[in-house]
């Protein structure tokens, strides 16, 4: 029996895994439940034949990282590892378990169900990305239960707080951890027969807006911070035009384009109420940056672009501040490892693979610009990422569980 038979035979096996995963709620933020699912998952590395183990995250660097009302949720990185004998070179796969918070009315109950319907199993976490999570599992499996050797030492990483900015997560693995990987698969950004070789990168600001407290039955004392942050939007629609002038044409053939989006989060600031005037008021800036950009010119030219139109309307003053960051990458397929990962997946899907460029960001950067090695990302998806009805389809974690297989039974490095 091959390691894809057996797959073929053991669907309840993942499904199973993967409702195990689901039904733990790890909600980030604040970061819920890490310890429980993290040692679920050691626990199944190690049924696996891997040495793992988990990594805590010290409370000075959780302090000095996480805002204060997060200071007591614990964050772990589990790491796993099996050596090949003879392989001299490793392959190191990675995922987050963290979730986005949920809302909304669900189509099948609760949101951790893992409900079954139709072919697509439900539930936070299904596409983004616990679905990888179990897909993998059940490749290492179908290899262990057929005495499928891989080709390559392996690696297993399930990362903390992807979600927020991955810095106590695979940013931290890949700087503290015991790993040496030469290649690199994180499982989402590609799908069905797309590999991912890059990913957009995010800058996001906070503006605040500062006006001045009165009555409001006497609005013309005071400044009102909602107004000036009003016309301070507005004023940015030719910024979002300038930007929808500069195309970049990704190895498939699409365009793409940097963004902004305005207003993810937004407040009124201390002291509201409906009879007085706004003193202050904020909102976010998600700008989206291709891989040609530099991340720092691209914060500049946004700071000076909000800095200008600023100046334009009267009595507006703001402060601006960085939120975050998450670095753009991106490599031209044409490492053998790519080619590689191309034909495990036409194998599978009787189809012709191409190489796209995820519009979200992922944890790619961490392995592609800190640890400098050919990496891709390739996982399941699904459908209504962060969205209600979150779900992924059986049989894309199935033909995932295959090509990741294929890719440690074919790939020698």
């Amino acid at each position: 029996m091959t390691p894809a038979d057996f797959i073929n035979r053991h669907p309840g096996e993942l499904l199973s895994r993967l409702q195990q995963l689901v039904g733990v709620s790890t909600i980030n933020p604040p970061g819920e439940n890490y310890d429980q699912i993290t040692a679920w998952l050691t626990a199944e590395l190690e049924a696996l034949g891997l040495q793992a183990r988990r990594l805590a995250i010290p409370a000075k660097r959780l302090r000095a990282v996480l805002p204060p009302g997060q200071h007591a949720y614990p964050r772990f990185n589990v790491l796993g590892k099996l050596a090949t004998p003879g392989a001299r070179k490793t392959i190191h796969f990675n995922a987050h378990y963290d979730v986005v918070p949920v809302s909304g009315k669900w189509k099948h109950g609760s949101p951790f169900s893992g409900a079954l319907a139709g072919g697509w199993i439900y539930g936070r976490g299904t596409a983004d990305m616990k679905g990888s999570i179990a897909s993998l599992l059940l490749a290492v499996r179908a290899l262990r239960a057929t005495r499928t050797s891989p080709k390559l030492n392996l690696e297993i990483s399930f990362t903390a707080d992807e979600e927020t900015d991955s810095a106590l997560g695979t940013g931290w693995l890949v700087q503290n951890a015991p790993i040496r990987p030469d290649y690199a698969v994180v499982m989402e950004g590609g799908e069905g027969r797309t590999v991912c070789c890059g990913h957009n990168g995010t800058l996001w600001l906070e503006v605040e807006v500062h006006g001045r407290p009165a009555h409001g039955s006497t609005p013309h004392k005071g400044i009102n911070a909602l107004e000036k942050m009003a016309a301070l939007i507005r004023a940015l629609d030719d910024y979002k035009l300038t930007l929808a002038q500069r195309p970049w044409q990704t190895p498939e053939g699409k365009n793409q384009y940097p963004t902004v989006n305005l207003g993810g989060v937004f407040h009124c600031g201390e002291g509201a109420k409906i009879n007085t005037v706004p003193a202050h008021a904020s909102f976010t800036i998600d700008r989206r940056v291709l891989p040609r950009e530099s991340h720092a010119a691209a914060e500049r030219e946004l700071r000076a672009v909000l800095a200008a139109a600023a100046r334009k309307i009267p009595q507006c003053r703001i402060s601006v501040r960085k939120v975050s960051e998450n670095f753009s990458c991106y490599s031209e397929p044409t490492h053998p490892f790519f080619a590689a990962m191309a034909g495990c997946v036409t194998r599978v899907r009787k189809e012709q693979t191409r190489f796209n460029v995820s519009t979200g960001f992922n944890d790619m950067h961490f392995f592609s610009h800190h640890l400098k090695i050919p990496t891709l990302g390739y996982g399941p998806g699904g459908e209504d990422y962060h969205a209600v009805n979150e779900r992924a389809a059986v049989r894309e974690l199935l033909a995932s569980a295959k090509i990741y297989a294929e890719l440690l039974t074919t790939f020698a490095g």
